[in-house]
C-alpha cells in the first residue's frame, strides 16, 4: 500500500505541473481570453490519456504501482476531468445510460454549484 500511495503523489504532482504549464502556454497565446482553452486542452486531453493508460496497463500487465501513478496520481492531478469521463464510459459500456445521463448531469450542474457556492463562501471572509 505504501509503494501505492507514493506512486500516486509523484503522479498526481507532475500531474499537476504538467497542467500549469499547459494553462501558462496556452495563457500567453490567446489573449483575450474568450473560451477557456487551457481548461478544454487539459480535461480532453487527461480524459484521452486516462483512457489510454488503462487499456494500457491492462495489455501489458503493469503492476498496481505504475497504473495508479498514471490514471489516478499523473491524470488526477492533470485533470479531475479524466476521471470523470472514464466513469462516464464504464456505464455507458455497462448499458447504464440513465445512470450515465444522471451522473453527467448532476457532476456538471453540482460541480458548477460547488465552484459558487466556494467563490460566496470565500467573499464572507
Amino acid at each position: 500500500m505504501t509503494k501505492i500511495l507514493i506512486a500516486i503523489f509523484l503522479g498526481g504532482g507532475t500531474g499537476s505541473v504538467l497542467r500549469y504549464c499547459v494553462q501558462m502556454a496556452l495563457h500567453e497565446r490567446i489573449v483575450p481570453y474568450s473560451f477557456p482553452w487551457a481548461t478544454f486542452a487539459v480535461n480532453i486531453i487527461g480524459g484521452f490519456l486516462i483512457g489510454l493508460f488503462y487499456v494500457l496497463s491492462a495489455r501489458f500487465n503493469l503492476s498496481a504501482e505504475v497504473r495508479m501513478l498514471l490514471t489516478t496520481g499523473l491524470c488526477g492531478g492533470f485533470t479531475t476531468f479524466s476521471t470523470f469521463s472514464n466513469d462516464g464510459l464504464i456505464l455507458i459500456k455497462q448499458g447504464f445510460y440513465g445512470l450515465f445521463a444522471l451522473y453527467t448531469l448532476l457532476s456538471i450542474l453540482l460541480g458548477i454549484f460547488a465552484v459558487w457556492g466556494g467563490n460566496i463562501l470565500g467573499k464572507t471572509f
